[in-house]
């Protein structure tokens, strides 16, 4: 019996949902909760738009190279402690941003921010896979996935007022005592989820093989692929989002809930048909749906941005449609990503994390400010981003269509 079929006849640990949730929220919440200030920091820090811009870019950089470890870290080390750890770091580096009086000295609190903040992302994948397989996980994904929905919608919100309230540096104060929160709340309820008998090593041929064989399995890189291209079409209005709200559609820095709150009702609706969906639905017939609901988005969105002059609500109703769709996609191909690495599942979430995390960092530093000049360069910023994720996920089922043919076996996914 696997150890995540024993832990599923044992049940869900109690809270673990909302726990797991709140270790992956917390990264996105650091990053959108200060954008309402951005032009702030760039008055008090004497810097340019730009230059507060790359604190965005130099968080998400170092969160995608060390999301290349903490999942084989807490391979070998245990999920429990290696979370605990990176908190401590996180709080700390929250703190010191607080303090910051040069955009120089930002760029590095941001940057150990980014290397610390992946682990709660990763980690907490990981353990999903720890506990159950098959519908039982995609359920817990999607529950998680609900609650985790919250936070990219509430964190400008909060930001902002605070903004408005204290200034910018009560942000990171707030960061601070969420942290501190979370870490106590780790320790009391957080259980160690991957055995001794499951631990693997940390010595470098291990590592180097291991790694190897993940990152050039094909239908690891091709769901990843369209994980990452189909988070993109989001995450470029929410890198866009302020001027996306603030020049195009003229709202003010306290009312970034026109974008965030119905991309929340999207990712919640989705996230919940997702887990409805689970042992009903095959993943293939979940994913696809999906994909056509946010292939609906797209070409509304198009349409809308080039028949009429910027306006809302208009140019933000197709952006729920859209996070549905790739909500009620994500838990699914999150799993097929995962799936083919039972021993290195740290691991493997860990390398997604790196490859989604490194295409962010460009659509923060590079590709958005190409896209925000208007509504319609972001409409089709969305829309190829769409495609490129759509190209990934019917090569992922060729590929691995093949593989099983050629093997004479036959999935739940094959529906």
């Amino acid at each position: 019996m696997s150890i995540a079929m024993e832990r599923e006849r044992k049940g869900t640990p109690p809270g673990i949902a909302i726990l797991l949730a709140a270790m992956g929220a917390l990264g996105p919440f650091s990053i959108d909760a200060y954008l309402p200030s951005l032009h702030a920091i760039a008055e008090n820090l004497n810097a340019t738009t730009l230059e507060v811009q790359q604190t965005l870019t130099a968080y998400l950089v170092p969160f995608a190279v060390m999301a290349l470890w903490h999942g084989a870290i807490s391979d070998a080390l245990g999920r429990r402690k290696v979370t605990l750890f990176f908190l401590g770091i996180f709080g700390a580096a929250s703190a010191a941003c607080a303090f910051a009086t040069r955009i120089e000295t930002l760029w590095i609190l941001r940057a150990v921010q980014g290397a610390s903040a992946g682990a709660g992302i990763v980690i907490s994948r990981a353990i999903v896979r720890d506990l159950f397989d098959g519908p039982q996980a995609q359920r817990l994904i999607s529950s998680i996935a609900m609650m985790f929905a919250i936070a990219p919608a509430l964190a400008p919100l909060i930001g902002g007022r605070l903004q408005v309230w204290y200034g910018w540096r009560s942000v990171f104060v707030f960061l601070v005592l969420m942290t501190c929160l979370l870490w106590l709340a780790c320790w009391w309820l957080l259980p160690e989820t991957l055995p001794m008998k499951s631990r693997q090593s940390l010595s470098l041929d291990y590592l180097a093989g291991a790694y190897r064989k993940v990152l050039t399995t094909p239908v690891f890189l091709l769901a990843c692929g369209a994980l990452t291209f189909n988070f993109a079409g989001l995450f470029l209005y929410i890198m866009s989002a302020p001027v996306f709200l603030i020049k195009h559609l003229g709202v003010s820095e306290t009312e970034f809930l026109w974008l965030f709150g119905p991309s929340m009702l999207g990712l919640l609706t989705g996230s919940w048909l997702s887990g409805r969906y689970a042992g009903k639905l095959t993943q293939k017939q979940t994913i696809l749906r999906g994909f056509c609901l946010m292939g609906v988005a797209v070409v509304f969105n198009i349409v809308l941005c080039v028949s009429r002059a910027p306006a809302l609500p208009w140019n933000i109703l197709p952006i729920p449609i859209y996070t549905l769709g790739m909500s009620l996609s994500m838990p699914s191909l999150t799993l097929l990503a995962l799936d083919p690495f039972p021993d290195q599942r740290g691991m493997a979430s860990s390398c997604q994390m790196f490859l989604q995390s490194i295409f962010n960092g460009l659509v923060s530093g590079v590709i958005a400010p190409m896209f925000w000049g208007s509504t319609r360069t972001l409409a089709f910023g969305m829309g190829g981003f769409l495609l490129l994720g759509t190209i990934s996920g019917w090569m992922y089922y060729r590929v691995s269509g093949a593989s099983r043919g050629a093997g004479g076996g036959k999935t739940e996914n094959d529906g």
